[in-house]
């Protein structure tokens, strides 16, 4: 879809690296604009790195030298979109800001990724993925559960507001010949993921309480393992778990009534589960159509057999028996994926010059 694009990416971390991995996996041409002493800070965790940065290209320079300023008009000149992960205002010190780059390509779609925008009192603020949640109120949806999840849920909300920001500026500079600059926030990316919490709150109805239902949760089975039941506001999906965990007595109530006895309820579903193993009740609850699932850590995903059917974990040539997660799209029947493994610091600095710069 994309494979006429170039993308260079100065974003580094997380939100930039898991955006242009998406990019790349549609076809885009990711370059990693890299300093020269120890590259993006991420490396420093390899695996970590690894699973962000498949399928990309990497260039390394020293941004406060000539000649990597140099190198970096070169490579932006024939860029579509360009991507930078700094704190408000250092992209435009280092002369590879939004204006820099208009100068020389007026065409290059241009995202700034931060952790509270462009502009605000909180701006130059530092931070990371749990401040983030907690000031756009994530953390205080459930007041009873205020502990943060496995997922940086800030930096992949902000990473797929910038992927579609790409996909649109791309489209935007079509229509008009000149790329938009684009200010991605993580915290406002979060507030937007908020909708359905905080919407309503603030035009003064009373905030939700799914995490109440009795049927909603992780329930332990009999030999340790666990299983999440998603009964939410269905009374018919209710009635199937009472009758598939013996509580049939209870199987009448609405959704009102059930929040009204939660605690209770939720007692008697997990006395329930624990009277059996887990293969048993995966089996029950598909044979009595209750929205369910075992709790997989990461280690279980690539045995799961319907994730192997839809085979998300792929290998890349050059990776040896590494697997890697494509991204979760099918389009006209076939899976993007990446196609060549990460990249060393600086391992194409000379590949990508003369390429971009033969057709600048």
């Amino acid at each position: 879809m994309l494979e006429s694009v170039r993308v260079l990416s100065m974003a580094e971390q997380y939100p930039g690296p898991f955006a242009t991995s998406i990019l790349a996996d549609l076809g885009a041409d990711v370059v990693l604009f890299e300093r020269t002493a120890g590259g993006d800070p991420s490396r420093r965790f390899p695996e970590f790195f690894d699973a962000l940065n498949r399928g990309k290209r990497s260039v390394a320079a020293d941004l406060k030298t000539p000649e990597g300023k140099m190198a970096f008009a070169q490579l932006a000149r024939t860029a579509d979109v360009v991507l930078e992960g700094f704190r408000p205002g250092v992209a435009a010190r280092l002369g590879v800001g939004a204006d820099d780059v208009h100068r020389i390509n007026p065409r290059a779609v241009y995202l700034s990724i931060s952790g509270f925008g462009q502009d605000g009192p909180y701006r130059d603020r530092p931070g990371h993925d749990l401040s983030y949640q907690a000031h756009a109120g994530a953390l205080g949806v459930d007041a009873s559960h205020i502990q943060p999840g496995g997922l940086s849920l800030g930096d992949l909300a902000a990473a797929m507001y910038a992927t579609v920001a790409a996909v649109g500026g791309l489209y935007e500079r079509e229509r008009t010949g000149r790329g938009p600059v684009v200010d991605v926030s993580i915290t406002d990316a979060l507030v937007s993921w908020m909708t359905t919490s905080a919407v309503p709150v603030v035009n003064g109805a009373e905030q939700g309480a799914l995490e109440a239902e009795p049927g909603y949760g992780v329930f332990r089975t009999s030999d340790g393992g666990r299983v999440a039941l998603a009964v939410a506001h269905e009374d018919h999906f209710w009635r199937r778990l009472a009758e598939a965990t013996g509580v049939g007595d209870v199987a009448h109530l609405d959704g009102r009534a059930r929040l009204a006895d939660a605690e209770a309820l939720r007692a008697r579903i997990s006395s329930a589960i624990e009277g059996a193993p887990l293969a048993t009740w995966l089996e029950t609850l598909d044979a009595h159509d209750v929205p369910h699932a075992r709790v997989n850590a990461p280690g279980d995903l690539p045995d799961d057999p319907h994730i192997q059917a839809r085979g998300l974990f792929v290998g890349i040539a050059g990776a040896s028996a590494r697997r890697y997660l494509r991204t979760p799209l099918v389009i006209d029947g076939v899976a993007p994926a990446p196609r060549r493994r990460t990249p060393d610091l600086g391992e194409h600095t000379a590949e990508v010059l003369a390429e971009w710069g033969e057709s600048g």
